[in-house]
């Protein structure tokens, strides 16, 4: 009961702490890190890895409100655009920009910028991101009209309700036309509240305050640092002994939460849901994976109760590809999703169906299938890539955990030099366009299991066009459906995490339905 008061106690936890008192400007805050970013080009990268320490080098057109705890349309606000509106088909998406503003090197930001962030995107332009993992999300932009300096217009092949929540995203960073996507991975530019001092790989992110930010009373603090330390252990207690004010946004477990609150009692915790979905991917064009029953038994044989007992002392939750409720607008109910392919509670039935599979291929007791499984090097991959390997064994496959640095994991998933992996895909958007387009579409850089569906690919542009919200579900719960039954990525649960920190920070508030967009830091302080 102790230990459920607890729980409890952090989910009711969720606030803006501070929001009666005074800020106070000045003094450095500092957050650990649990490993280092590939690099500073936050449109580049694909993990919160990158967007907590850098989102605050940023502005998008518009944002969530960083102190609302669910991300939807009506918690949506202005940055760099003052206003937006729709034609009548909505077919195009004219923004006025803010007068005023500058880039951290003093060069004034105008429309143009905005055409050379989606000329980027889109991959237009002359210039060229080495990585280009939300390519997807704005495919639909058919045009980018500029309307003098302080006015673009987005022309659209079709009607796409979902593009103000896509440029919404922590990801969705405007760039300078004047400096090359090369030098923002290594010394971004911005017009966001803190400019980069420091980024050394592995050991530490430092932000200083911009004291130009078109926001003439942000943001409070000085500089942001954050340390890199890989090692859960060492974080906590380098939480507890007051080094560091405030742990890696999400990724602290129940019981590292209650472990740091009682070394350091005056301190808060916030443990919300994350949408951010542990998955199995398969690359399907290694034989024997290439053979659809191979993937259906690995499917049947998963244990997701295990997965969220084990990992997350029953704090996680079941769904299909999209987040599930209460906090999903778009995820099944529980009673659907059980109807899923490889979803009946029914385990031991579920893995006698895929022993069966695996023995229709000549797999067995006398004969195992050995194989790699890969992950990426961080505990809350490792831990669910363990339990991964134990289940498989119920198959007659014998895995040999593979571990990765952040850097060289996304490039081999890029790549597709994998066989079988753990990933942990933090989605930015409870949204089916993100969702659907980059983790499911042909040729998408992030459809790392290389399925490919075409025709389903046509209900994809279906329910992005439809306007009518219920019809719309109605199509994304169709296709998650056809998800699942392909076992296109099969997403074992969704994870909870607890944020920490000192009594003495304020202004963070954690983000219930979405794992990237909390990260503008201009509204955090610190008593000093």
């Amino acid at each position: 009961m102790r230990a459920l008061g607890f729980l409890i106690a952090l989910i009711l936890g969720i606030s803006h702490p501070g929001a009666a008192q005074q800020p106070v400007p000045g003094g450095t805050v500092k957050i650990y890190l649990r490993d280092s970013p590939a690099s500073a080009s936050v449109a580049e990268e694909a993990t919160r890895t990158a967007t907590v320490p850098l989102m605050g080098l940023f502005n998008n057109l518009l944002m969530y409100d960083q102190n609302n705890p669910v991300n939807s349309d009506t918690s949506l606000v202005p940055e760099l655009a003052t206003e937006w509106a729709w034609s009548d088909d909505h077919t195009r998406l004219t923004f006025t920009l803010r007068p005023g503003v500058t880039w951290h090197d003093g060069k004034p930001f105008t429309a143009a910028d905005v055409a050379c962030t989606m000329a980027l995107l889109l991959e237009t332009g002359a210039d060229r991101l080495r990585k280009n993992p939300h390519k997807p999300w704005f495919a639909n932009i058919a045009e980018v009209i500029v309307n003098g300096p302080l006015a673009v217009t987005l022309r659209l092949h079709h009607p796409q309700p979902s593009l103000l929540a896509l440029l919404a995203s922590g990801y969705s960073a405007i760039y300078p036309c004047h400096v090359s996507a090369a030098k923002m991975r290594t010394a971004p530019i911005g017009t966001g509240p803190f400019r980069l001092a420091a980024f050394n790989q592995n050991e530490m992110v430092r932000l200083e305050r911009n004291p130009t930010y078109w926001k003439k009373d942000r943001p409070f603090l000085d500089a942001i640092e954050m340390p890199v330390i890989a090692s859960r252990a060492t974080a906590m207690l380098a939480f507890s002994a007051g080094k560091v004010d405030m742990s890696f946004p999400g990724d602290a477990t129940a019981a590292m939460a209650q472990e740091m609150l009682r070394e350091a009692p005056n301190a808060q915790c916030v443990f919300v849901p994350m949408n951010a979905p542990h998955n199995l991917i398969v690359n399907r064009e290694k034989p024997p994976f290439d053979d659809p029953d191979i993937r259906r038994a690995m499917a049947l044989t998963l244990d997701r109760a295990a997965f969220i007992r084990i990992m997350f002392d029953g704090k996680a939750d079941i769904g299909g590809a999209m987040l599930p409720a209460p906090q999903g607008v778009w995820g099944m109910p529980a009673q659907e999703t059980r109807t899923l392919f490889g979803y009946d509670p029914d385990i031991a039935a579920n893995r006698a169906r895929a022993r069966a599979l695996m023995e229709a291929r000549g797999y067995g007791p006398q004969k195992r299938l050995p194989v790699k499984v890969a992950t990426r090097n961080i505990p809350v991959y490792r831990d669910a890539a363990v339990i991964l390997i134990d289940q498989l064994r119920e198959i007659f496959m014998d895995g040999e955990l593979e571990p990765m640095d952040t850097g060289i994991w996304f490039s081999r998933l890029v790549r597709k030099d994998y066989t079988i992996g753990m990933n942990v895909t933090a989605s930015p958007l409870d949204d089916p366009d993100q969702t659907l387009y980059e983790n499911y579409a042909c040729g998408s850089e992030r459809n790392y299991s290389q399925y490919c569906n075409p025709a389903l690919e046509k209900l994809f542009a279906a329910q992005s066009g439809e306007l009518d919200r219920a019809k719309r579900k109605a199509l994304v719960w169709e296709i998650d459906r056809q998800l699942q039954a392909d076992v296109a990525r099969p997403i074992i649960m969704y994870q909870h995490g607890a944020t920490c920190w000192h009594n003495r920070v304020h202004g963070y508030t954690p983000m219930l339905n979405s794992a990237a967009n909390g990260y503008r830091f201009e509204d955090l302080w610190i008593e000093h």
